[in-house]
């Protein structure tokens, strides 16, 4: 969206969510110089009930949104050194040690983060494989290097 403040370049957000900086200050602005806050809404890229939320100061200091996490920060990181350390086990293996090392997820919990942490959840767990692009690529460079000689 193109304002005279220049280039914004987000859509126009939901209801639920926080305005940015920069749309917390266009508000302020416009409003100084008594716009519509129909017409601010237009410039900032947001709902006119988000203007409205702004002006009165209560989208300021919101939680967020939705079910907290069953598993704190410090579970999570036991959690990613488990996995880390015992990349050969399968999942209902690491699940298995994570409730022994106090750990409380379900198995469906632990392999959400596992997927988080950047690991497929096949046996071994293993980084995800390369795409078809990198494969190309990677052998191309070894069908270069096939006929080398130790000394190059």
């Amino acid at each position: 969206m193109v304002s005279q403040f220049g280039s914004l370049g987000y859509t126009i957000m939901g209801k639920t969510a926080d305005l940015t900086v920069i749309q917390k200050t266009i508000p302020d602005t416009l409003h100084k110089e008594g716009k519509p806050q129909t017409f601010i809404a237009k410039e900032a890229g947001c709902s006119q009930s988000a203007v409205s939320k702004h002006g009165n100061r209560k989208l300021r200091g919101r939680k967020k949104c939705g079910r907290k996490r069953c598993t704190t920060n410090q579970e999570n990181r036991s959690l990613e050194r488990l996995v880390k350390q015992n990349r050969v086990k399968n999942l209902g293996e690491l699940h298995k040690e994570c409730t022994e090392a106090e750990v409380k997820a379900s198995r469906a919990t632990t392999h959400r983060r596992v997927k988080e942490f950047g690991y497929s959840c096949r046996i071994p767990l293993v980084k995800p494989l390369l795409n078809h692009r990198q494969r190309q690529r990677r052998l191309s460079w070894a069908k270069e290097k096939k006929k080398w000689t130790v000394a190059q």
